[in-house]
């Protein structure tokens, strides 16, 4: 393996370069013809891009799962539904715990299937106004099972379990009734939450008055109740509407009365989900749906990315012929593709505020970049690496010297370089690159491709310098 050292003085005039240029588009900046040591900077215009589905995606197993309804005017309709299971109480994943029906009479005061916020939501959480129906399940659910966001669960839609009409508040606190045993209740602040009542009929019918062998067993409880399914009425949803993220944490919490003698008491029971998943549908714009269907036909000018649907296909077909053009003693000191989000779309929905670069390899699979790769003594990071999305510039911004270097050089193959959304959440204080196909963010991109006439398109600038001889 060749290696190339650069002295003090190649260094500071790649500073010297890198703080000095102000039009991004010259080509070959200015140094003197008696220097050993040439610096300069161009944009070579040959950026190929193109939008492209993204992989389906699982939505089982993870921590955040999407849900909601959005129109948006670029985009189109998203619609994201879950699927959850259901436990007797006191029953965690895995376990298979019988429940003991308490002695006395019981009378059921009400029934809350209650979903926590986490995270995430993308769209209109201020003048949206939602309408969620809860649905039971003709088929269960495996937690030896990996469910993707494709999936299409069968449900019972004749038989409306609850309802619930409500703003998207992600962000406040509400308070509820704390059943205190032997006390007065108490109203006690939890988190962020959505609350749906249920039918009463349906959880005495499949707890309190089940048959005694269906309490026996959380195993033959979940053969027989299935599960819940819960979607937005579309009807009944106005507005832009939005994606939210939910916990995996959703409980069905019963409260009831229990007459035992001359004693009554208030008690809360909670039969907990503990396997969830999203089901995503995307019905995209006449515009998106254009771009899906040129995907052979060279470098579109447009292209967009989306959470659990869409990301970028790019390639640099003419970076080998720089040996060719400038000379086989370049070294490519830094190379930074720019990306400018449409500037008319950043409003009222910001772009991603993360997005990822990656490729893959020769039999498919994602691999990072070498700039991402910090097992490459190259890698400046994976923060210095970029994806960011820059309010001040309006632009995403990744360096990718190594990786162009290799192409360039011939050391590997191009077999497939993505740029696709990210949960900023999960990136937040790792060491590895984040470049998994996700459903833990529904924000979206539109940005400007190769299209010539727009000062935002994409741009792939390189910094070289001429090695002495």
């Amino acid at each position: 393996m060749k290696f190339f050292k650069l002295d003090l003085l190649a260094l500071l005039i790649s500073l010297f370069i890198l703080n000095g240029c102000k039009n991004q588009d010259t080509i070959g900046l200015g140094v003197g013809s008696a220097n050993q040591l040439s610096g300069s900077l161009i944009d070579t215009s040959t950026v190929i891009i193109n939008t492209v589905p993204d992989d389906s995606v699982q939505t089982s197993g993870v921590v955040k799962n999407q849900f909601g309804l959005f129109r948006d005017p670029a985009f189109g309709t998203t619609e994201a539904n879950i699927a959850m299971d259901l436990n007797l109480p006191g029953n965690s994943a895995g376990t298979n715990v019988a429940y003991l029906l308490p002695t006395g009479t019981i009378i059921i005061d009400s029934a809350v299937l209650v979903m926590r916020y986490t995270s995430g939501f993308y769209g209109d959480s201020l003048a949206s106004r939602y309408k969620m129906n809860v649905y039971q399940l003709n088929e269960r659910m495996f937690n030896s099972s990996v469910y993707y966001s494709n999936k299409n669960w069968n449900y019972n839609n004749s038989v409306l379990l609850g309802s619930k009409t409500f703003f998207a508040r992600p962000h406040d606190t509400i308070k509820v009734a704390t059943i205190i045993s032997g006390g007065p209740d108490t109203l006690t602040k939890v988190a962020p939450q959505i609350r749906i009542p249920i039918d009463k009929n349906f959880v005495n019918n499949n707890l309190f008055n089940a048959p005694a062998n269906q309490l026996a067993s959380n195993l033959v409880f979940k053969n027989n109740v299935k599960g819940l399914f819960v979607t937005l009425d579309k009807a009944g949803t106005t507005g832009a509407g939005g994606i939210m993220m939910m916990r995996d944490s959703t409980t069905l919490d019963v409260y009831y009365r229990n007459f035992n003698g001359t004693t009554t008491d208030t008690v809360m029971v909670s039969l907990p989900s503990n396997l969830a998943a999203s089901q995503i549908k995307h019905t995209y714009t006449a515009a998106i749906q254009t771009e899906l269907a040129n995907q052979k036909t060279g470098s579109r000018n447009s292209f967009y990315l989306q959470g659990a649907g869409l990301r970028a296909k790019v390639s640099f077909p003419y970076i080998k012929n720089l040996l060719k053009t400038l000379g086989s003693d370049i070294v490519i000191n830094r190379a930074e593709l720019v990306i400018t989000p449409n500037p008319s779309s950043i409003t009222p929905f910001f772009p991603i505020p993360k997005i990822a670069m990656y490729q893959t390899d020769i039999a498919g699979q994602r691999v990072p970049l070498q700039d991402d790769n910090t097992g490459d003594l190259r890698s400046p990071g994976i923060l210095p690496f970029g994806g960011y999305y820059l309010r001040t510039t309006n632009t995403y911004n990744f360096v990718i010297t190594a990786y162009l270097t290799d192409i360039m050089l011939g050391k590997t193959g191009d077999y497939g370089t993505y740029i696709a959304p990210v949960d900023i959440a999960s990136v937040a204080g790792t060491t590895s690159a984040d470049i998994g196909a996700t459903s833990q963010t529904a924000a979206r991109t539109f940005a400007i491709g190769s299209d010539k006439t727009s000062p935002y398109r994409i741009k792939l600038n390189i910094i070289y310098t001429h090695m002495s001889k």
